[in-house]
């Protein structure tokens, strides 16, 4: 059994969700997952924002303009009068729920709920759409399998449990349909995989189902081997490891959500990116395996900010840098790059909510340097220790790029040089052309 997971541009539009049929193939067992129609997401999120600030008067608007595009999404969707009347239905119950929010107190519980809606509304409809074309097909409301536990960390395991009996239930039937992104909390609330949790999603089920193949469909055709945006001729990727797939996710490459390879990876489920306006595409198939002696591809991540503490009691003192990241660990901040010297720690973090209070407390163990606007440079290939003049010809490419710092040896498929935002666009089309 196969696992599909399409995103929002796949499904943006009623022809596109039409067009899922010329790569779904309804004679197949598989389970189809599908996001939001795009911007619906960033819609739901402005109007949880108004709800929160208390401008119910905003809120109510937002809704029925977000109301007015579905109301022409659906006469575009269905052709018979009786399933675009059910598509009515399907809209004016869950614009009904957020328009009622009005009448509670709004906690972050509500905004949970109202992140949930985008999901539940494009795969109901596309539910009601398969049956106007009489192809037969179950919802699956992942809201009766998905789980994460107090850490937010998804539960394979409760996952199995809930799916399967479902999944036997309907031992007749080859199409099933459900949301990617939400699930539900240890309170049973609804929650969800944050940002971009659909390909997680996809790989939880894939997992949970030990599927044959997880599939992520989106409007690219696979990893492309630098940023298609920024760079010329570029290409996409055969073959990636697991492991390189998660460091091109992590630093950048926006096609795959950093923590979506790692269930399928425990399980060993082959994972294939694939792009819906070009289904013959080869695409990039992730694996455990993957070709040796190869430089892969190029990500960068921005947002960086680096922060060098410089302490003469660092020398030869035992304990220095556990007390430097107890400071990170106390205000939940992670730690992207790290470099030492014998009595400086340089490193960078991508979350500056807690900046204020992490150098404050950081001043108290040396003198604290902040560089923010940085970009981080990830080179993602087979980096192994016997390896040798890959690194030389990383450095030979940038010789003429200022570097803040550089990360290699931590894994063996990642070089990172940290460099200044403004030489991002330089730094990319100089590797590319020198490593390609």
């Amino acid at each position: 059994m196969k696992v599909l997971k399409f995103g929002g541009t796949s499904v943006g539009s009623p022809e596109r969700m039409k067009k899922l049929l010329d790569i779904i193939d309804p004679a197949e067992r598989q389970i189809v997952v599908l996001s939001a129609v795009s911007g619906t997401t960033n819609n739901l999120v402005e109007i949880a924002q108004a709800y929160l600030s208390g401008d119910k008067k905003k809120a109510a608007t937002l809704i029925a303009i977000l109301k007015d595009k579905y109301q022409v999404f659906i006469k575009e969707l269905f052709a018979k009068p009786e399933y675009l009347e059910q598509g009515k239905e399907v809209i004016d119950y869950h614009f009904n729920l957020l328009t009622g929010l009005a009448n509670d107190l709004f906690t972050s519980i509500e905004e949970k709920v109202i992140l949930a809606q985008g999901e539940l509304l494009s795969t109901t409809l596309y539910y009601v759409y398969l049956k106007e074309i009489g192809v037969p097909s179950v919802l699956l409301p992942a809201l009766d399998f998905m789980k994460i536990d107090e850490d937010n960390e998804p539960i394979v395991d409760y996952l199995t449990h809930h799916i399967k009996p479902l999944l036997d239930k309907h031992s007749n039937n080859n199409l099933f349909i459900t949301q990617g992104y939400i699930c539900r909390n240890s309170f049973g609330e609804i929650d969800n995989l944050r940002r971009g949790g659909s390909d997680y999603t996809a790989s939880l089920i894939g997992a949970g189902i030990r599927s044959e193949e997880v599939q992520i469909w989106t409007d690219i055709d696979g990893m492309h081997n630098n940023d298609p945006r920024i760079v010329k001729g570029t290409k996409p990727v055969a073959r990636l490891s697991f492991d390189e797939a998660a460091e091109l996710a992590y630093f950048g490459a926006k096609i795959l959500h950093p923590q979506s390879v790692f269930p399928a990876q425990k399980y060993k489920i082959p994972v294939r990116l694939l792009n819906t306006m070009d289904p013959k595409a080869e695409g990039t198939l992730i694996t455990n395996t993957s070709e040796k002696d190869q430089i892969k591809s190029i990500a960068a991540k921005d947002g960086i900010t680096a922060i060098k503490i410089q302490s003469s009691r660092m020398l030869l003192a035992h304990g220095f840098l556990r007390r430097v990241f107890e400071v990170f660990e106390r205000y939940k901040t992670s730690i992207d790059m790290i470099t030492t010297s014998e009595v400086a720690v340089s490193l960078t973090i991508d979350d500056t909510t807690y900046l204020t209070e992490i150098v404050e407390e950081l001043n108290r163990l040396g003198s604290v340097e902040i560089d923010q606007n940085q970009t981080i440079i990830c080179v993602v290939g087979d980096f192994g220790a016997e390896k040798h003049g890959y690194a030389a010809r990383v450095l030979e490419a940038v010789k003429h790029i200022p570097i803040r710092m550089i990360s290699y040896g931590g894994s063996d498929h990642n070089m990172s040089l940290l460099v200044q935002t403004t030489d991002k666009v330089e730094i990319l089309r100089s590797l590319h052309s020198r490593l390609f």
